[in-house]
C-alpha cells in the first residue's frame, strides 16, 4: 500500500485529506491511502516516518511550512525567497522538499490577468504571502505588502491604504486568514468603495467559497477569484512530484 499524508495542526477540516481520498477512489487507485498526521511540532516528523515506513510523500500545512525545512535532506527545489515547504517527497529514506503553492497560485492567476494589472496590493505577511510575492516578481507585477503592523520599510498598514492606492493597484490579493470559516463576517480593512470593474480581487481562502472580501469586490464590479483552484493545482503538482522517477 502506497501511503501519503498531511502534516500540520490542527487538521480537523483538512481539504487535502478529502481531496486525495476522493481522487484515489475516482481514479481507481486502490493501492493508495492518504492519512492525516496532526502534530504540534515539526520535530515530530521523525516519529511519523519511523512509525510509517511506507510513506512516499507528505503535504505540509500551517504552522509547520517553515520549521519543517530543517528536517529535510534536500530543499534546493524551494525558491529561497519563499522559504516554506508544503510538499515532501520521500525516496530511499531521503526527504526532498518542494513548494507547490506558488505553482498553484501562478497557474490560477495568469488566465485572469489583463494588461492593466501592473500593480498589486498583497494583504497579509505570512508564508502564503511569500509564494504570492514570488509569482508577482516572476510576472513583473509591482506590489506593496500590507499588514496590521509595520514590520519593514516595504510594508504598509491597512490605515495607510487610500483612494489613490486602490485606484493604482488593480490587483488585490488576500493572503491573510481574515474571513475564513467560521469567522465569515470579517474582511480585510480596505476602502472597498473605491473598487471598480478593472479590479481583480483574489482570495487564497476557499472556505467560504465567496468571502466577504470577494463579496464586496463583486458588488463594485470587480473580477473575483477564490483559492480553490490554487489548492487543486498545488495538490496535483504534489502528486506529480511523488510519482516522478
Amino acid at each position: 500500500m502506497r501511503l501519503f499524508g498531511l502534516v500540520g495542526f490542527p487538521l480537523t477540516h483538512s481539504w487535502s485529506g478529502n481531496y486525495f481520498t476522493e481522487k484515489f477512489k475516482r481514479e481507481g487507485l486502490d493501492n493508495c491511502r492518504y492519512e492525516l498526521f496532526p502534530v504540534f511540532s515539526a520535530d515530530e516528523l521523525k516519529n511519523i516516518l519511523w512509525n510509517h515506513p511506507s510513506l512516499e510523500g507528505l503535504n505540509v500545512t500551517i504552522p509547520h511550512k517553515r520549521d519543517i525545512i530543517r528536517q529535510l535532506d534536500s530543499h534546493e527545489n524551494i525558491p529561497v525567497s519563499i522559504n516554506a515547504c508544503n510538499c515532501i517527497r520521500i525516496k530511499e529514506g531521503k526527504l526532498s522538499g518542494y513548494n507547490t503553492d506558488w505553482i498553484g497560485f501562478e497557474k490560477s492567476l495568469v488566465p485572469l490577468l489583463m494588461p492593466h494589472h501592473k500593480e498589486a496590493l498583497v494583504l497579509g505577511n505570512g508564508g502564503s504571502a511569500a509564494a504570492v510575492i514570488y509569482v508577482l516578481k516572476k510576472l513583473g507585477i509591482t506590489y506593496q505588502l500590507v499588514s496590521r503592523k509595520l514590520h519593514d520599510q516595504s510594508t504598509l498598514t491597512y490605515k495607510d491604504i487610500d483612494e489613490r492606492m486602490i485606484k493604482r493597484a488593480l490587483l488585490i490579493i488576500n493572503t491573510s486568514p481574515v474571513g475564513m470559516y467560521p469567522e465569515t463576517g470579517s474582511c480585510p480593512d480596505i476602502p472597498y468603495q473605491f473598487l471598480g470593474d478593472q479590479h481583480l480581487l483574489y482570495d487564497l481562502i476557499y472556505n467560504p467559497s465567496k468571502t466577504l472580501f470577494l463579496q464586496k469586490g463583486e458588488e463594485h464590479g470587480a473580477t473575483i477569484k477564490n483559492g480553490e483552484e490554487m489548492l487543486v493545482l498545488q495538490a496535483e503538482e504534489s502528486w506529480k512530484i511523488w510519482n516522478s522517477g
